[in-house]
């Protein structure tokens, strides 16, 4: 299975807030670094994302690229008012078949709001 296809498969299950089937994509040691939070390993990683299901409503991939072990998407998701739709790319490193570390960009004041609550 390409790396692409993994990076799918992972934003599906986060996308259909599948906490068990998500985790299952996560390296031991993986770095997550976005603009409101820097995390490493995959406890944390797995509480992290336990924590987003809570600030969407739906999360769509509208572009995928690949090359080597890296993977870039770019999404939407659908959060409650004020926020609204909000998109984000991501950055994928795969090591051992498993993302070895995800970087978020977007703007988080957006999210600031929702984050605090």
């Amino acid at each position: 299975m390409s790396n692409l296809t993994k990076a799918v498969e992972y934003y599906k299950a986060v996308g259909e807030k599948n906490h068990k089937e998500a985790v299952k994509h996560i390296h031991p040691n993986i770095q997550f670094v976005a603009p409101l939070a820097k995390l490493e390993g995959k406890e944390k990683m797995s509480e992290a994302v336990k924590g987003f299901f809570n600030l969407f409503n739906t999360l769509t991939v509208k572009e995928k690229l690949s090359s080597g072990n890296e993977v870039m998407l770019v999404y939407e998701i659908e959060c409650p008012k004020p926020v609204g739709t909000f998109r984000t790319a991501a950055l994928l490193t795969f090591k051992d078949e498993l993302i070895e570390r995800l970087e978020l960009f977007f703007d988080a004041r957006p999210l600031e709001s929702l984050v605090k609550k």
